[in-house]
């Protein structure tokens, strides 16, 4: 038996309930991790409350993405992992099939990554997620490149300062945008060339525009969604791109090409799963984030920790917006 998260209805982090679960052996193309710490994502607060873009199919339904821990079965087909191993996860599944809020998980195992040399299970579990999707967001689908622009919201989130480090690293210019004023120094200790308080009445597109020379800025990367990206898109160079990748509003989200008269305005939308369930990019990213590990120049930012037995209060907490960097709870 092992302790794992379930909720059986949706609602909110008081419907989270720490049971004891048989575990199974792992199946083809399965690992069993001992877990050691899982990082928490908004997308499973959303998923638990029912307004992710995956809606929950059944119950008891599980919950999480991102582990760290050891090995400690493989299933029939597996290789290059083995038991005893240090390893991390990423999301390559659906929380519909698999999670890892718990003692012992199984996932597939394409979802597992070795876990460097002296990297710990609690940085393990807040580093991955955050950097894979910056870079996957950044490189692969944004293109970004040195001397570009790049202005992102939600920047205080595991995602937002990772990316803050992958456009610094790769000689683009970051700017991040807040809603309090209280984050400010934060996000400038972690890489950020300007920073913008934008529930303090500062506006964003006049900022940018005079950070770029009027040129406006070549990538934005919207964790928000919803009437903002119309002011967001003001702010977009000819020939940039708005990308989406969270829908923290809740609101319906325009296209705000028409609006401003059809200029040269890409704007798409973009997951992890796009780099994480493609092996190439995978390689690539995995590449990518161990080359800056080892360097120095990434790391994990964890904001609090807490242990499974206070998923409720930790689930609390990642809904109060208070955090600046990965909330990571211990197993």
């Amino acid at each position: 038996m092992a302790r794992t998260v379930l909720f059986s209805e949706l609602g909110g982090p008081g419907v989270m309930r720490v049971q004891d679960v048989e575990v199974r052996d792992p199946g083809p193309g399965e690992v069993r991790i001992r877990v050691e710490a899982f990082g928490l994502n908004r997308a499973e607060a959303l998923f638990r409350s029912g307004l992710y873009i995956e809606p929950v199919k059944r119950f008891p339904a599980t919950l999480g993405t991102e582990a760290a821990g050891v090995v400690e079965a493989v299933g029939a087909g597996v290789t290059g992992l083995r038991p005893g191993e240090p390893v991390s996860t990423v999301q390559t599944f659906s929380m519909n099939d698999y999670g890892v809020y718990g003692e012992r998980m199984i996932v597939p195992a394409t979802a597992v990554l070795r876990r460097p040399e002296g990297l710990g299970a609690v940085e393990g579990s807040a580093v991955w997620m955050a950097y894979v999707t910056a870079y996957g967001a950044l490189m692969e689908a944004g293109g970004m490149r040195p001397g570009d622009t790049v202005v992102l919201n939600a920047a205080s989130s595991s995602v937002g300062l990772a990316a803050l480090r992958v456009a610094d690293r790769l000689g683009a210019t970051p700017i991040a945008l807040t809603r309090t004023a209280a984050k400010k120094e934060a996000l400038l200790k972690e890489g950020a060339a300007e920073v913008i308080v934008t529930g303090e009445g500062e506006d964003v597109v006049e900022r940018v525009l005079a950070a770029t020379g009027g040129r406006g800025a070549e990538l934005v990367l919207d964790a928000v969604a919803g009437p903002g990206v119309r002011d967001l898109a003001r702010a977009v160079a000819d020939d940039g791109t708005l990308l989406v990748y969270g829908a923290l509003s809740g609101q319906p989200t325009p296209y705000p090409g028409i609006e401003l008269g059809m200029p040269a305005l890409a704007m798409r939308t973009y997951t992890m799963l796009e780099t994480t369930t493609r092996p190439e990019r995978l390689r690539r990213a995995a590449a990518f984030v161990n080359s800056g590990l080892r360097s120095g120049a990434f790391r994990a930012v964890v904001d609090r920790t807490f242990e499974l037995a206070e998923i409720v209060e930790a689930h609390r907490y990642l809904e109060s917006n208070a955090q600046v960097g990965k909330i990571v709870v211990t197993v």
